[in-house]
């Protein structure tokens, strides 16, 4: 059995890299902070989870960060939008675990200490364990 968290990860990273118009307006999706990247890119970060069981079955909550890095203004806002457009595709099959809900909690739009945008997109997923 893997880890929710991975799951998520494993999801999320699936998902926005098969959006036509994600990709379009992007360089990439990366597992993680990309080596050698040129911005615009999107990289699926790390995933914090925390136990939400029931009674009778196993559940985890796990928040996955997403970053747009090197964006502009204008381009972060149509990416960042378009993310938050596929979270909720997020929710399904997810390995051993069923994503049940998929909601951004919290978004950070700041300037990066190499230059250029980054936007931070914090999703909550809420995931039981497939028996």
């Amino acid at each position: 059995m893997r880890g929710a968290e991975a799951a998520v990860r494993e999801r999320a990273l699936g998902v926005l890299a098969d959006d036509v118009v994600l990709t379009g307006l992007v360089h990439g999706v990366f597992d993680g902070v990309p080596a050698r990247a040129s911005a615009p890119y999107v990289s699926v970060g790390g995933a914090d989870g925390s136990d939400w069981g029931t009674k009778d079955a196993a559940g985890r909550e796990v928040r996955v960060t997403l970053a747009l890095a090197g964006i502009g203004e204008a381009v972060a806002d149509a990416a960042a939008g378009r993310i938050e457009a596929l979270v909720p595709g997020l929710r399904g099959e997810a390995g051993d675990w069923r994503i049940v809900g998929a909601r951004v909690v919290r978004t950070r739009f700041v300037f990066g200490k190499d230059g250029g945008w980054r936007h931070e997109i914090v999703v909550r997923c809420r995931c039981l364990l497939e028996a």
